[in-house]
């Protein structure tokens, strides 16, 4: 028999009381004889009920009994895995991996792959285990004399159908900072589509560079769609247009209700792994609607009190398309924060500030306030959009503060 693995791993620290009183200095301070009443044998910190660190040993599961899966959504606390057969499990997430010490909110996140114990072989392994030790138990007792032997009789149980078990490495992840925690909204995805509404909301530009600022942290391609063109003059956005195809943006102007552009944003998507983020009531799902009919997503009008959309999709959910490919569709969000970003690192987000940031007259210049700043200069030249400017200053005294 093989020996288990032991991995010594940080975990969160348990909500217990300190061992010893917080103000043991401060009485010492003001009363040195009181230090002598202290319990000699006090621990700073308490073995093993605190500690942040722990000796976890793999469980019993071997590679033939776990089945490799991705997640599809997140509801509350299960979420639901496919396998390579096309099985979809019900899950819960293993203890250990919840008590992990992460900035993350939560573990596990739509698109992650992950590692699943079906309920099947859990179980099974569960009732070997008991049988073994109530037949030895009742063994015991008939030698005895006083309990005859009768089989194990277990009532049914109602535990989910599988155990995530291991969460795998990702890559091309949309993140936020949310009350100063990291929340992942996808995992595993190629390309971040940014969809903008012209009106009905009113179009945000700033929440676009945003947008281009997380895809690049998160090693997505970007491609911004500016949607119910039906309802304005797009004469007027081909400024906007042009400036984001120059850095090698895709943009694209659509319309679910006329069909303009779905076309073009369906070869997007075409053989990749994409996610859809944007405000509520951008018309997200009734783009992807217009895609792959057959999806029939939930779609709500604006209100027309607050021209805002209304929250109509309330949980990430990866969905296979017909053509190839795979697409994610995100509850509307409000407000866009980077993630473990240092001010230093914004400038790297926008692609046109590159060739500028070396010809600075400091190797530190954030671009704010310095003399001599060759981006501030180019701005004033009109070779890099004002907006954008104005957009990076958000973006550096977000993150600055």
């Amino acid at each position: 028999m093989s020996k288990k693995k032991k991995v010594r791993v940080d975990l969160r620290k348990n909500r217990t009381k300190p061992p010893r009183a917080n103000d043991l200095t401060e009485q010492f301070q003001t009363d040195a004889d009181a230090a002598g009443d202290a319990v000699g044998g006090e621990r700073v910190r308490a073995k093993g009920d605190i500690s942040r660190r722990r000796t976890v040993i793999e469980g019993e599961a071997t590679g033939a009994d776990l089945l490799p899966g991705r997640v599809l959504r997140v509801h509350g606390l299960y979420s639901y895995v496919e396998v390579e057969d096309g099985r979809v499990f019900r899950c819960t997430v293993r203890r250990v991996l919840k008590s992990l010490t992460t900035d993350e909110r939560s573990i596990v996140t739509t698109g992650d792959r992950v590692f699943i114990l079906p309920e099947a072989v859990r179980g099974q392994k569960s009732e070997d285990r008991s049988q073994r030790s109530e037949d030895e138990n009742q063994t015991t007792e008939a030698i005895a004399g006083s309990t005859p032997l009768t089989p194990n009789l277990r009532p049914p149980t109602s535990e989910p159908e599988a155990v995530i078990e291991r969460v795998e490495p990702r890559h091309g992840v949309l993140t936020r900072a949310s009350r100063r925690r990291e929340h992942v909204l996808v995992a595993n995805v190629d390309q971040l589509v940014i969809v903008m509404s012209l009106v009905q909301p009113d179009l945000k530009p700033h929440l676009i560079d945003r947008y281009i600022a997380t895809a690049a942290k998160g090693g997505l391609a970007a491609v911004v769609c500016l949607n119910k063109v039906d309802l304005t003059d797009p004469v007027e956005l081909q400024p906007m247009v042009g400036a984001y195809s120059q850095l090698g943006i895709p943009t694209l102007l659509t319309s679910a209700a006329t069909g303009r552009g779905v076309d073009q944003l369906r070869e997007l998507l075409r053989g990749r792994a994409t996610v859809f983020s944007g405000q509520s009531g951008v018309g997200k799902s009734s783009l992807l609607n217009a895609i792959q009919p057959d999806l029939a997503l939930r779609v709500k009008a604006v209100s027309e009190e607050t021209n805002k959309g209304v929250h109509t999709t309330t949980t990430a959910e990866l969905i296979r398309l017909d053509f190839g490919g795979w697409v994610v569709d995100t509850p509307g969000v409000r407000q866009l924060q980077l993630w473990d970003t240092r001010p230093e690192e914004v400038e790297g987000y926008f692609r046109e500030f590159r060739p500028l940031v070396p010809l600075c007259g400091f190797p530190d210049c954030t671009h704010t306030h310095e003399q001599r700043c060759a981006v501030k200069a180019a701005v004033a030249r009109r070779r890099v959009s004002e907006r954008r400017y104005v957009s990076y200053l958000g973006l550096f005294r977000g993150v600055e503060e």
